[in-house]
């Protein structure tokens, strides 16, 4: 057994979250910022930048579509690799590494050329306007060309954290954020190239990824290596894989397909306007979701590996303690969120409609954020033991089962306000349910 694996075995629970969990929220926060960034300078273009920040976000569903695929071999694999790790079979961890080469290769090249046959039609019944339009194929054609990078990055750099080495995935995210952010001002303003630029410095920073993950697997420092002989499929695998990869995977084409519903919704109780306000709104919500998300990344290794190891006081410790520091974090960025949103709504476009609607917006959608922390925390536990199928459910419920009806009615009762209200009423009773649901599938002896 590796010095790696016996930390996990026997080290302080607290210790460890921290180890993993810090990394793990400094790779989120730059991930999210991939996209902020590229929101920030779009928004601010000269005469254009209230319709082209519209007209990405039209495109934010496609973008997700992208993700949940992304997710549906990253997490399945990485949730996997650290139970295997738990049971001491390093040769299956190294199988599941190589089946990620391929079936990023095979999934990123099918997105691509369906993407691109049929992006007009897609455009337009995500929300696109005959104005929008331009804005929304400019830059989604250039993002799909990139997808098989943004696939197989995202996944091994996921695994980094597996083999227990989160520092260096923390690293890897930052440099790759850091290129994005210099790139973006230099293609969008310095070349002229509008929202291409920032689609091309986009795809950039995510070969960095890939190339920097890869060079990692290839280095000394990783336990795990990625062999040309796992390169193979073996279905048994692709189906261990796809058993957990599964639910957050249907919770991102989820949001895929609920934010093809809002963006129609707003198009008709707002206009194109409407859509830019809820792609500013969703941005900073993504910010905020980050520190939690990487908190749930970082416990997943200390809770799958015990849980492998049947050491499942040590996985109810890593499990109470995240919940715990997740919702105290959400009170936090919630009292600032309602304390100070037109400074936050103005970094990303001065004008005056977008703004209101915004600071409007963001005060009702985000004000359940605390109870969300025991929802991330309680489908994250799913997700690190195995468990797809209810952390699936859970993910369901939250972005169809109940919010599409509620977006549907409360937007014919209360208009635009209806639409922002749905969200949070979604996320209160969708956490109420996990917590339940955490209650009757935690092991004999373990309770929250």
């Amino acid at each position: 057994m590796s010095e790696k694996n016996m930390t996990l075995k026997d080290g302080n629970i607290k210790s460890l979250l921290l180890k993993y969990s810090i990394p793990a929220i400094i790779s989120m926060l730059v991930s999210a910022l991939y996209n902020v960034v590229d929101r920030i300078y779009i928004g601010n273009m000269p005469e254009v930048g209230t319709l082209a920040i519209t007209g990405v976000g039209v495109t934010l569903p496609l973008a997700n579509i992208v993700l949940a695929f992304s997710m549906l071999i990253g997490i399945g694999a990485t949730a996997n690799i650290s139970i295997k790790l738990g049971e001491d079979k390093k040769r299956d961890a190294e199988k599941i590494v190589g089946h990620i080469i391929t079936l990023s290769m095979i999934l990123g090249i099918g997105i691509t050329i369906l993407g691109t046959l049929f992006m007009e039609p897609i455009l337009k019944s995500f929300g696109a306007s005959d104005i929008t339009f331009k804005y929304a194929k400019d830059y989604i054609s250039i993002i799909l060309y990139g997808t098989i990078f943004n696939i197989m990055g995202y996944a091994l750099n996921n695994i980094i954290r597996a083999d227990g080495s989160p520092k260096i995935c923390s690293a890897i995210m930052v440099f790759s954020c850091l290129v994005n952010i210099i790139l973006d001002p230099i293609f969008i303003f310095a070349l002229n190239l509008g929202v291409k630029g920032a689609a091309y410095a986009t795809i950039f920073s995510q070969i960095v990824t890939l190339v920097l993950s890869y060079a990692y697997f290839k280095s000394k420092r990783s336990d795990l290596k990625i062999k040309k002989e796992y390169f193979s499929l073996d279905l048994n695998i692709i189906k261990l894989i796809l058993s957990i990869g599964i639910s957050p995977f249907v919770m991102q084409l989820a949001t895929s397909m609920v934010q093809v519903i809002n963006n129609n919704a707003l198009k008709t109780y707002g206009g194109d306007l409407a859509i830019g306000a809820m792609t500013t709104v969703n941005a900073v919500a993504l910010l905020c979701f980050m520190p939690v998300y990487g908190i749930s990344q970082g416990a997943q290794p200390v809770i799958g590996y015990n849980y492998g190891a049947k050491q499942f006081d040590r996985m109810k410790e890593a499990l109470k303690i995240s919940m715990g520091v997740g919702t105290l974090i959400f009170f936090v960025i919630l009292f600032f969120m309602e304390s100070f949103p037109i400074t936050i709504v103005k970094m990303f476009n001065n004008d005056p409609t977008i703004i209101k609607m915004s600071v409007e917006g963001m005060r009702i959608y985000l004000i359940a954020m605390p109870a969300i922390g025991l929802a991330m925390a309680g489908s994250n536990y799913f997700l690190a033991v195995g468990k797809g199928k209810i952390a699936m459910f859970l993910s369901l419920l939250r972005q169809v089962i109940l919010l599409i009806p509620l977006i549907t009615i409360c937007s014919k009762l209360l208009g635009l306000r209806g639409i922002w209200l749905a969200q949070p009423i979604a996320d209160t009773i969708s956490s109420v349910i996990t917590v339940i649901m955490l209650k009757r599938n935690l092991p004999k002896k373990v309770v929250v």
